[in-house]
């Protein structure tokens, strides 16, 4: 199930280690654990719990590191854009999850999970604006 042609079992095997990471770190913490609200505190000098995000943080990319180099799967995503446009949609990214009040990870999976409403409002309008750029960058841009 890990190595090999994508499907739907890897998509399951990855809904459950976020769903079950996500209760975990909510348990553990106390707080809902959003990347970006996890992430932007990290850059503030008197926030008192920076074990846990810094910990949280590296175990986010050194997992991405670990399926991407050792899963065959992980090879079809590689990046479609230049490090430039990378950099503009992930600076846009940031921007947005501070317009919004946090990420797809604290609405979509945490929010959600727990029952708010202005999380399925915001999760929606992700989604929403996601299906919008891709379509724009696909058909009427590209």
């Amino acid at each position: 199930m890990l190595d090999g042609p994508y499907t739907i079992y890897h998509a399951l095997a990855g809904g459950v280690l976020i769903g079950l990471a996500s209760f975990l770190a909510s348990f553990v913490t106390g707080k809902i654990p959003g990347i970006s609200g996890v992430c932007a505190r990290l850059l503030i000098p008197a926030t008192p719990d920076k074990l846990w995000r810094l910990t949280f943080m590296i175990g986010l990319i050194a997992g991405a590191g670990i399926a991407f180099s050792s899963l065959s799967a992980a090879a079809i995503y590689r990046p479609q854009s230049s490090v430039w446009v990378t950099a503009l949609a992930a600076l846009l990214v940031g921007i947005g999850t501070r317009v919004g009040g946090g990420c797809t990870s604290g609405h979509g999976v945490c929010g959600i999970g727990l029952g708010a409403k202005d999380s399925l409002i915001a999760t929606c309008t992700f989604m929403a604006f996601g299906i919008l750029t891709v379509y724009l960058t696909h058909h009427l841009i590209a």
